[in-house]
């Protein structure tokens, strides 16, 4: 069963605290059994904005866990807690994956974790993560960095994309969408997107894409166009990619170039089907379209993919599985 340890002090934020406990510490066995050993680590009970929170271990414990989750840390102005820095530092050391959520980023960066690679934090915090921490390649423009081994995230909402994220890793698409239906939100955001929404839910009907976004995805396999999509739509090309950039922050085309991706994503895991035949349902043509578009995009080829998250046993170890390279 994979361990996670979730590191507590003084200070940090609530929310980001919160959205892990649910992902990682609910019992969830009745989607994936084993679920996730889950547990609280700091130095003794800590207050955290109205809340006392007792942890299960001590500090010393993250030590001992395949992966590490730090919440956003409040006053970034202040120094992280040095027994904090020090904790994940040697759980790092042992082998654990370490990931923070919103300014969490600057706990790592105190311990020297983010040194030389590229990071994330919660945008109004990212300039003086970059001027504290000049080794560290800080891009304010996407959801989370996947750096194998460390892994950081925006604020709030991309906290919560980051945990499906590391799902995702653990268990597969399958699993990982289930979780996030079961807290109604979107299954996939692309970490390399600011705002964009890989596979937007077509439910509330608060934008006039709603009955578009379900009218697109049963038609992957067919040679849809942006013609298509805006008479569908009834409303001009022009007012089209107008409406998908307000609502889903790309263009209608990149849009459906993302939905085949996903879609691919998922046939490749939960199917047997052959490069050729998911090429054709997804609308990709041949299999070397697939292929070239899917490799650019994900960052591997289509096999490899499938090698990696077909029925892919959990983390019962400090071993870590290959890593999506971030994009």
């Amino acid at each position: 069963m994979p361990t996670v340890a979730l590191a507590i002090t003084d200070g940090m934020l609530h929310l980001e605290l919160s959205l892990a406990c649910e992902v990682f510490g609910a019992d969830l066995t009745h989607i994936a059994n084993p679920w996730y050993d889950f547990s609280l680590c700091g130095p003794r009970a800590v207050q955290v904005d109205r809340f006392t929170i007792e942890p299960d271990h001590g500090l010393d414990h993250l030590a001992r866990a395949d992966t590490v989750i730090v919440p956003g840390w409040a006053d970034t102005d202040q120094a992280p807690p040095a027994d904090l820095v020090d904790a994940v530092r040697a759980a790092h050391a042992a082998g654990a994956r370490v990931a923070s959520l919103c300014t969490g980023a600057f706990v790592l960066a105190a311990a020297g974790l983010l040194d030389g690679k590229r990071a994330t934090t919660h945008w109004a915090h990212t300039r003086e993560l970059s001027r504290r921490h000049p080794n560290i390649t800080v891009d304010p423009d996407v959801l989370y960095v996947d750096n194998g081994s460390v892994l950081t995230s925006a604020g709030k909402a991309a906290a919560m994309d980051l945990c499906l994220h590391l799902v995702r890793l653990d268990h597969g698409s399958t699993i990982a969408n289930k979780i996030a239906r079961r807290l109604v939100v979107p299954p996939h955001r692309d970490g390399g997107q600011a705002q964009f929404i890989a596979t937007p839910l077509p439910e509330p009907r608060n934008h006039p894409l709603a009955d578009l976004f379900p009218w697109v995805l049963a038609r992957l396999d067919q040679p849809l166009t942006v013609e298509d999509l805006a008479h569908q739509a009834r409303m001009s090309s022009r007012h089209l990619g107008r409406h998908f950039k307000q609502v889903t922050g790309t263009t209608p085309l990149q849009w459906l170039h993302t939905q085949r991706i996903r879609h691919a994503q998922e046939l490749l895991e939960t199917t047997d089907d052959t490069i050729e035949t998911i090429a054709s349902t997804t609308g990709m043509g041949t299999a070397t379209t697939l292929r070239r578009h899917f490799a650019r995009t994900v960052g591997v080829p289509p096999d490899t993919y499938r090698r990696t998250f077909r029925a892919q046993p959990l983390i019962t170890s400090h071993t870590q599985p290959q890593q999506t390279p971030p994009r």
